[in-house]
């Protein structure tokens, strides 16, 4: 049986106390800390660089999973694996020479990931997939947190997974964007094994360490069935 992830995103943390929410969601049992880096171009938000990397880092020994939703990212991969990451996540659409890129990642030791946009077909995938440890499928048009979920896209997760199997080697297949406990056990259904989740942890109105614990509840409930 997989197992499934648990990566809040501190994209939806309040900033002004980043380290006790990550903390605070750390001792509530979460797998992955999810770092959202954007850089005002490729989506249109500004959010954190390698400094916030390299704090988060000093905190917590949880594996940082850092999603590079910025143009050029092989201009940036060396710093960030020198701020702490443990996993970094590019676009395909913002590669053009792809798999230098996931080479790149890979020779500094890190865990190499590939996300696509919601509109992107998962054709794209298809020369990279074997050279990849994860693919995060975009459930939502990426830049901001607190989305509503794009129904249409539980179907691009399920042939992921079903692509992913029929190559017969692991990669975590990670689902960001719009994921909460009224869709988490539908994902888990689909094949998802890392479920990215923001606004549902850290805007829940009981606390993140509750909603986290409620969270992982209905996630081991549907990976049991």
């Amino acid at each position: 049986m997989k197992r499934i992830w648990i990566a809040p995103s501190v994209l939806s943390a309040d900033f002004a106390c980043l380290a006790r929410a990550v903390t605070e969601v750390a001792e509530a049992g979460a797998d992955w800390i999810h770092v959202d880096v954007m850089d005002g171009h490729f989506v249109p938000n500004l959010t954190f660089g390698m400094p916030i990397v390299a704090a988060l880092r000093r905190i917590t020994s949880l594996p940082l999973d850092v999603h590079l939703m910025i143009e050029a990212p092989e201009r940036y991969l060396e710093a960030f694996a020198r701020a702490g990451a443990d996993r970094l996540i590019v676009h395909v659409e913002a590669c053009p020479h792809l798999h230098r890129v996931i080479q790149a990642i890979r020779g500094l030791g890190l865990r190499a990931g590939v996300a696509l946009n919601p509109a992107t077909p998962l054709s794209a995938l298809e020369e990279i997939l074997p050279e990849v440890d994860q693919v995060l499928i975009m459930t939502v048009n990426p830049g901001f947190g607190g989305q509503a979920f794009i129904k249409r896209m539980l179907d691009k997760v399920r042939r992921a997974r079903r692509m992913i199997d029929t190559l017969g080697q692991f990669i975590e297949l990670e689902v960001d964007g719009g994921v909460g406990p009224e869709n988490a056990p539908t994902l888990v259904e689909a094949g998802a094994t890392v479920l990215v989740a923001g606004a549902s942890i850290f805007e829940a109105p009981e606390g993140p360490a509750e909603a986290l614990r409620r969270l992982r509840r209905v996630v081991e409930s549907a990976h049991v069935k």
